[in-house]
């Protein structure tokens, strides 16, 4: 059991990480929507460093949750059509 968690939090953390990349902001610069997504963003980060850090001190639990958390910061809001992110492949479920 322990592998299975060392491996899915590893895996969770390099999916937050692509995902991170692949989003960018959808609604235009000074707007509200604008600003939604920016937050949603910095707290999608937020959580890929807390789940590093937790990793590094041997905490997969606290490391899986972390970057569980922050991808559903991202996938929310490309749904709700504050970030352009892919729509095919692993890492969003917009379709």
């Amino acid at each position: 059991m322990a592998a299975d968690l060392e491996e899915k939090t590893d895996r969770y953390g390099e999916l937050l990480a692509e995902a991170l990349e692949a989003a960018t902001v959808a609604p235009p610069a000074g707007t509200p929507m604008a600003d939604a997504a920016a937050e949603c963003y910095e707290m999608a980060a937020s959580y890929l460093e807390d789940g590093r850090h937790f990793r590094e001190n041997d905490d997969p639990v606290n490391a899986l949750a972390s970057f569980s958390y922050g991808h559903a910061w991202l996938d929310a809001g490309a749904r709700v059509g504050l970030f352009d992110v892919p729509t095919e492949g692993h890492l969003f479920t917009v379709e």
